[in-house]
Formats: C-alpha cells, sequence, structure tokens
C-alpha cells in the first residue's frame, strides 16, 4: 500500500485586525503624527523600525497569539516594509510602545495589552488619553523592571522622558508632541517641516524684499 504523505497547513497570519485606525478623528490625529515624527527622527538610523496600527504575532503558529499596537519602535531590525510584525522572524520586541486610549479602549490598553508588553519585553509603554476620557493625567508612562511595569514620575512640565529613545513626551495645548532632548525643539512630521519651510522662505523673500526697498530709497535719498 502506498504511503500518502500531505503537506503541512500553511498557517494564515491576517493583516488586518477589521478594526478602524482610530476611534475619532483626534486619536487618529495623534497616531499619525507619533508614527510619522518618530519615523522622520530616526530616518538615518538602520536599525530603528517605527511602525503604527499594524498587526504583532508573537507566538509562531498561533495566529491568535497577536496585538495590534498604534504605535511601535524596535531597536536593532532594519528598516523596510512589512506587512505584519512576526516576532520569530525579527528576533526582537519593541523597545517602546504607544497607545492612543479611550474609555472604550482602556480594558484592553490596561488589562491584555499591558501584560501581553510586559511578557514580550518592551521596555517602556505610554498611554495617551487624547479627549481625557478617564486617564488623570490624561498622559501615561510605563517602565518594566523584572517583569512588571512600573508607573514613570513626570518632570516639572508633566512630560516623561523616553530612555530607550532619547526623547521627551509632554503634552502641548492637550496634544501630544515629542521634543528633542538636545536642542528642545519639537519632531515634526514630513508634512509640517515642509509647512515650515515654505513659511521661513517666504519670511526670507519678504526680509530681502523690504532690505532692497531700503537700500534703493537710501540710494535714491543720496542721488
Amino acid at each position: 500500500m502506498d504511503r500518502i504523505t500531505t503537506a503541512p497547513t500553511q498557517i494564515h497570519y491576517p493583516e488586518s485586525d477589521g478594526k478602524p485606525m482610530g476611534e475619532t478623528a483626534v486619536h487618529i490625529d495623534a497616531l499619525i503624527y507619533l508614527r510619522e515624527a518618530l519615523r522622520d527622527y530616526f530616518r538615518d538610523d538602520p536599525l530603528m523600525y517605527v511602525a503604527g496600527n499594524m498587526l504583532l504575532y508573537y507566538e509562531e503558529g498561533n495566529p491568535t497569539a497577536c496585538v495590534t499596537p498604534d504605535v511601535f519602535v524596535v531597536q536593532g531590525v532594519a528598516k523596510g516594509q512589512r506587512r505584519t510584525y512576526r516576532l520569530w522572524d525579527e528576533g526582537q520586541p519593541p523597545a517602546v510602545v504607544f497607545e492612543i486610549t479611550s474609555r472604550v479602549s482602556r480594558l484592553e490598553d490596561l488589562g491584555i495589552k499591558r501584560a501581553v508588553y510586559a511578557m514580550l519585553g518592551v521596555q517602556e509603554y505610554f498611554l495617551y488619553d487624547p479627549l481625557g476620557e478617564y486617564l488623570r493625567p490624561s498622559l501615561q508612562g510605563y517602565w518594566l523592571q523584572e517583569g512588571e511595569y512600573q508607573r514613570l514620575l513626570p518632570g516639572a512640565e508633566g512630560g516623561f522622558v523616553s530612555q530607550a529613545l532619547g526623547l521627551e513626551l509632554r503634552l502641548e495645548n492637550g496634544r501630544l508632541r515629542v521634543f528633542n532632548l538636545d536642542t528642545g525643539e519639537r519632531l515634526l512630521t514630513p508634512a509640517e517641516a515642509l509647512v515650515a519651510r515654505r513659511v521661513a522662505e517666504a519670511e526670507i523673500k519678504q526680509l530681502r524684499a523690504e532690505i532692497a526697498r531700503l537700500r534703493g530709497k537710501a540710494e535714491a535719498s543720496q542721488g
């Protein structure tokens, strides 16, 4: 009798959990700001990967073992396009995770997700409640110590320093913003940087025109 062999079943890891990127435009804006500003800041570091709203699978062979961080940063893995993040392929968990939280997602963000991130070894976990629905204060940070998250103490302005990223997180007019510790400047998204550059160029053009006008006026008076 011939032996019948069957090919191993290929496990499917979905690329979407079917949920929207954010609950409101405010949540989406916060997510996009963090993702794009951090990507731009670390653009020259080939081993600093920033992603957002992506399924992270942490147990090979079990597609139900996954979470979807709003924004996460991984140190030590190469940049590149990914459809999902599979921990067994990458070999490195995120160093930092951000969740743009709300009253609807609070049980998951403070319960299941927090436990999973601690288990995976995520060094820092930040929660931001842009609508102030339940978090007091609306920005909170945690640091992993001996497998458990401990609350970070805020600084003088109510912000937090991310030791993993070397950046400061704080609220500016109620909105989460990230600052360069060395320069004190706020991180911009590429779109924000383009607007700022255009404004600066317009101001320089206007200044040059004014200088030319004054110079012409001075020359005319001397003639």
